[in-house]
């Protein structure tokens, strides 16, 4: 027992795949054996047999390889979520900065923004959708609102925990307020706001799935809508399987870049 315990706690990499493989193989056998065990209006089991009980494996390669439907409703959801992110984006990180550098400005809005931010987004789509209609741009407000607080709650704190000292370094040294930006701000809040990258890609599609559920179904929204309606669950569960394929990828990569700039600031993640 004292030879086996420091093996399964090593850290190596064979052990951390040998892991996970033993993980996704008793996941995969659960899944199955519980498919099989339900109707298939219930639940549909991972593999199936293809006529009592349809896989979703099966599904999901039949979905992304010969359905065509299927894949432009998938581009559809990837052009909503990627529109919504990018404005977001784009527009929280700047904003935070200025609210830090701002104080009056930082007072007089942050009664609002947290108001904001602590409404469930689901509830405002109803008014979005009383004001701006069923089109494509509401949808893309819906994933803009879902993404835009944790960027800016991030990048704000970023701002405001810049020391002191730095910033009187570059005003002795007659730094413009653009050279703070790009010298000190910029650099100093970007780990920061990668967090908040990270948490906002995982709200942000389920802003997608809400937009395409309440205003005009359309993409994977529709699609699983559609399978849910004909008691199709193993389209169901292989929609759902591309939904959390797409929110690990998006996490994943801003994961990624998070650990590559956190470097910045001295921290080892």
């Amino acid at each position: 027992m004292t030879k086996f315990l420091p093996f399964i706690n090593s850290d190596r990499t064979i052990v951390r795949w040998m892991t996970i493989v033993f993980s996704v193989v008793l996941g995969a056998a659960i899944w199955e054996a519980v498919g099989w065990s339900f109707n298939q209006s219930i639940m549909a089991p991972l593999f199936g047999n293809g006529d009592d009980h349809p896989g979703t494996l099966p599904k999901l390669y039949n979905y992304l390889f010969d359905d065509e439907e299927y894949v432009l409703s998938l581009i559809q959801s990837i052009q909503l979520f990627t529109t919504g992110f990018v404005l977001a984006l784009l527009s929280a990180i700047p904003f935070g900065i200025v609210m830090a550098r701002l104080a009056m400005l930082r007072v007089a809005l942050e009664s609002y923004i947290l108001g904001l931010y602590v409404t469930p987004m689901i509830a405002l789509i109803p008014f979005i959708l009383s004001i701006l209609g069923f089109d494509f741009w509401p949808k893309v407000l819906v994933v803009f609102l879902f993404a835009f607080f944790p960027i800016l709650y991030n990048t704000l704190e970023g701002a405001r925990s810049v020391k002191p000292e730095l910033l009187e370094v570059a005003r002795s040294f007659r730094s413009s307020e653009w050279g703070i930006w790009k010298d000190i701000l910029i650099p100093y809040t970007l780990p920061y706001a990668l967090t908040g990258i990270r948490q906002a890609s995982g709200r942000a599609l389920v802003g997608m799935v809400a937009a395409e559920f309440f205003l005009s179904t359309s993409g994977l929204g529709e699609e699983l809508i559609t399978a849910s309606r004909n008691f199709d669950m193993a389209g169901v569960l292989a929609t759902i399987l591309v939904i959390t394929g797409l929110g690990i990828s998006f996490m994943r990569i801003a994961g990624a870049f998070e650990q590559r700039y956190a470097k910045w600031r001295g921290l080892d993640r």
